[in-house]
């Protein structure tokens, strides 16, 4: 079995100097792929480092939304470099979060010219949506997205989202966030989101699944989340897996 974490965070100062245990244990949990956010100047320095050494984790890079007041023509230009470099598959996380102060305005018009650079270098992107579902989707259809894809990174809507983000071309990737118990709404998008348009992830360090809630998160628990998945829609973890990591390294282009 081979699970691909299609987004985690191992480059985040919460790993510093546990890199190579992560990814050991992630292994020996049948996690064999990662695509890594970088969401800074640091990470995306540790990104590549990471992305040179092992020959199955990707990156991706962007100006996450609660940044977006930093985000200027240098900031674009940094994200072009390490986007023009190999293993760099993605542009994310970007989006929209509207729990933070960051002005809506400025996260609309970041959110739109990262979606422009992805198009123009012809990449997919990772969405963070938080508290913005209508705006979040307006954007990604004014965008016509489906030209190059992308991931709802951690989806948390209910059904009436998942069929309008799936509709516009989206992938749905679910996180341990679909393990809790209180989550039935996740639960419920879940169910009903095609096989072939489904990815799952850790968002490590956070969004630890059950059972382990309480613990640091880390890329080999997409595999208690992949599980849970699998349990649920009664099919095997085995094909699962399977389906999954083909559905990540479709859209991010991997293999091709």
């Amino acid at each position: 079995m081979e699970i691909f974490d299609s987004h985690t965070h191992i480059n985040s100062h919460e790993f510093d100097n546990d890199i190579p245990d992560v990814i050991e244990r992630a292994k020996a949990l049948d996690v064999t792929e990662m695509l890594v956010i970088g969401y800074d100047d640091d990470s995306r320095k540790k990104l590549q480092e990471i992305i040179q050494e092992y020959p199955h984790i990707y990156g991706a890079v962007g100006c996450h939304p609660e940044d977006a007041l930093n985000y200027n023509a240098e900031y674009e230009q940094e994200l072009r470099k390490y986007l023009e470099l190999e293993k760099f598959v993605a542009v994310g996380e970007i989006g929209l979060d509207y729990y933070h102060d960051s002005p809506k305005k400025v996260q609309h018009e970041v959110f739109e010219k990262q979606i422009a650079l992805a198009q123009e270098l012809k990449l997919p992107i990772s969405v963070h949506n938080r508290d913005a579902f209508e705006d979040c989707y307006a954007i990604l259809k004014n965008m016509n997205i489906q030209k190059n894809g992308g991931i709802m990174h951690s989806f948390n809507g209910d059904t009436t989202w998942a069929e309008k983000f799936l509709d516009l071309g989206m992938e749905l990737s679910y996180s341990g966030v679909v393990t809790f118990k209180s989550a039935k709404e996740v639960q419920e998008s879940m169910m009903m989101t095609p096989l072939e348009h489904m990815l799952v992830e850790t968002d490590a360090p956070y969004l630890t699944p059950m059972p382990y809630r309480n613990r640091m998160n880390e890329p080999a628990m997409t595999r208690y989340t992949l599980e849970f998945i699998a349990e649920k829609r009664e099919i095997s973890s085995e094909e699962l897996a399977e389906i999954t990591r083909k559905n990540t390294e479709r859209v991010l282009k991997i293999n091709e």
